[in-house]
């Protein structure tokens, strides 16, 4: 092949590269500014959640003598009694009784369940850890998470005293106020709370 030629056909293949880079440098801008796609949000719902939803951090407690967090003040003023007495109770015997979660905003409680539904693959498996907003009895603040490990186990031992009793056998942390388990005892437990009537739409 003639050098002629060869240089001719060199010179169109770098025009073509260089096409073709100026094209993607050229492109890059219009991807970049494109809007970002935004969650589905009911209208006057945050799309985040934090502190004023009852959210606490994961693996963390706060006290339940802590009116400033959402998550203790409001829940049901019954059961804040009984969980307060119990805490005191607890201490004199060195146990440390803290919430993990207490009351939830319905826009928290649907962020749990969506995570439930990917975690464990089906709305029917997540349906044994996490409720709808509707059938919630944190949404309700009539429930209440405890930790740690202990203060669940000391609960499991003495809550009944309290009317404090966990409901589902599959969340030794769950507890809520039956009053008159303080005379007749805590009913039988749920399995998990696909069982609970409450939690049927």
């Amino acid at each position: 092949m003639p050098a002629r030629r060869r240089r001719w056909i060199l010179l169109a293949g770098l025009v073509i590269v260089g096409a073709v880079i100026a094209a993607s440098v050229a492109w890059r801008p219009l991807v970049a500014s494109a809007p970002p796609v935004r969650p589905v949000q009911s209208a006057g719902e945050r799309i985040s959640v934090d502190g004023r939803d009852g959210v606490i951090p994961p693996g963390r407690t706060v006290s339940v003598f802590d009116d400033k967090k959402a998550a203790v003040r409001n829940l049901d003023p019954d059961l804040l009694d009984a969980l307060r007495q119990a805490a005191r109770d607890a201490e004199a015997d060195g146990v440390g009784i803290g919430v993990s979660s207490g009351w939830r905003s319905p826009a928290y409680q649907r962020r749990l369940l969506r995570e439930a539904v990917r975690r464990y693959g089906s709305a029917k498996e997540a349906a044994r850890w996490v409720a709808t907003p509707g059938t919630s009895e944190h949404v309700k603040g009539e429930a209440v998470d405890v930790g740690p490990a202990d203060a669940a186990s000391w609960l499991s031992r003495h809550g009944t005293a309290y009317g404090l009793c966990q409901i589902y056998g599959n969340e030794p942390w769950h507890y809520e106020l039956r009053p008159d388990a303080v005379h007749d005892g805590c009913p039988p437990m749920y399995a998990d709370p696909t069982e609970d009537p409450r939690m049927r739409p």
